[in-house]
């Protein structure tokens, strides 16, 4: 079997080191070590902790409190090394050679690449870009095969930053109830709003064949710890800590020593309004900039996440703007064709604001030299 690399992972292992600015990324500005530990108390006994394996399925402390954030039991819970981990070994627990994902479309295309890799077939049920991102959830209803084994949702979306509607929640519910199908909830999102304090509900605990996927990668800041989970079903949560003994055993002691600060209030809450503050900030500042260039460029403004799904208006593909972009300003940006649709750019924006702001002068330079170049009639001169 062919194998299918992760483009878009791929596209900024190769160029992100290379660049002055790094729009490619899907978080905010990371949280500095000293600010997590602003306690002394904290510092010390991060000195006292013996760097030996840690438990495996992740340390009870940090599982209950994960799990109280869910409803849930420690037994519900197992850490992982990011939530990149956490979604492999997932899809090689449910998953065989032939039976059938469906994944929303556009989406971070983890889920896609390791099925295809798995052997198995794929549907897609899309966000609407002419209706703001809105999915088009009786498209799953009508994908569902008796090879139907899994649907896969982000939410909120990645790249859209669309977030579904609590009738739409429970309608995929519904629908995967009808079908005996297990449903992936990527959540890595959850606490990104931009327009509202109030967090992105879960799936978990709607059905009993849903699987919550989540890391403190985004939402927090800390994308460096490598720390996610899953909380679902506990025979189930079993079965797929089988695969997290082979895939990488455990994560690290320290890192999770560090995440149990961070989930635990009032840090957990303190690290969330930082993000929301970044995200808004950031925003305002990109919706602008779109503004300043609206002949060229336009969006669907995101309601979560701290990323922008900007649209070009060039008769060029999201690759070969995107690489005139790394050539031309030193700045990576990742192409819509590596989320499954084209014309589209994603850029994060929830970072300092001088840093965002010369990157964004950047490529607005590039878009309109770009323009000027795709006029009717340009290519003659």
């Amino acid at each position: 079997m062919t194998f299918i690399p992760f483009d878009l992972e791929r596209w900024q292992s190769e160029h992100e080191q290379e660049v002055d600015f790094n729009l490619a990324d899907s978080g905010v500005q990371p949280v500095l070590v000293k600010e997590l530990l602003a306690d002394p108390r904290l510092a010390v006994r991060l000195h006292e902790i013996p760097l030996h394996y840690p438990q495996v399925n992740g340390t009870v402390h940090l599982r209950d409190t994960i799990a109280r954030l869910y409803g849930a039991a420690a037994e519900n819970v197992l850490v992982t090394v990011g939530a990149a981990e956490a979604n492999s070994i997932v899809l090689q627990t449910l998953l065989d050679p032939g039976d059938q994902l469906i994944a929303m479309e556009p989406s971070y295309r983890q889920l896609w690449g390791i099925a295809k890799n798995l052997g198995c077939s794929l549907a897609a049920f899309p966000l609407d870009p002419e209706n703001r991102w809105r999915a088009n959830i009786e498209q799953i209803e009508a994908a569902v095969t008796p090879r139907t084994k899994l649907i896969g949702v982000t939410n909120p979306n990645n790249p859209t930053g669309k977030i579904l509607t609590e009738a739409e929640i429970n309608r995929i519910v519904e629908i995967a109830e009808k079908h005996g199908t297990w449903i992936l909830s990527d959540e890595v999102y959850r606490g990104t709003e931009r327009l509202t304090e109030m967090e992105t509900p879960t799936f978990y605990g709607r059905y009993g064949r849903v699987l919550a996927v989540n890391s403190l990668s985004k939402a927090y800041g800390l994308s460096g710890l490598r720390i996610g989970w899953i909380v679902g079903p506990a025979p189930m949560i079993e079965s797929i800590w089988r695969r997290h003994e082979y895939a990488t055993i455990s994560a690290g002691v320290v890192d999770m020593f560090l995440a149990e600060i961070a989930l635990t209030e009032p840090t957990r809450s303190a690290l969330l309004a930082r993000t929301r503050r970044l995200i808004r900030e950031g925003y305002a500042h990109l919706e602008a900039w779109i503004g300043r260039h609206s002949g060229v460029l336009s969006i669907v403004p995101p309601e979560s996440t701290a990323l922008a799904f900007v649209r070009f208006h060039l008769n060029m593909s999201s690759v070969q703007v995107a690489d005139e972009i790394r050539r031309r300003a030193n700045v990576l940006v990742a192409p819509g064709e590596y989320f499954g649709i084209e014309h589209h750019l994603r850029m994060t924006h929830g970072l300092k604001l001088e840093y965002l702001t010369e990157a964004l002068t950047r490529v607005g330079d590039v878009f309109e030299e770009l323009a000027v170049r795709n006029r009717p009639g340009a290519g003659s001169r």
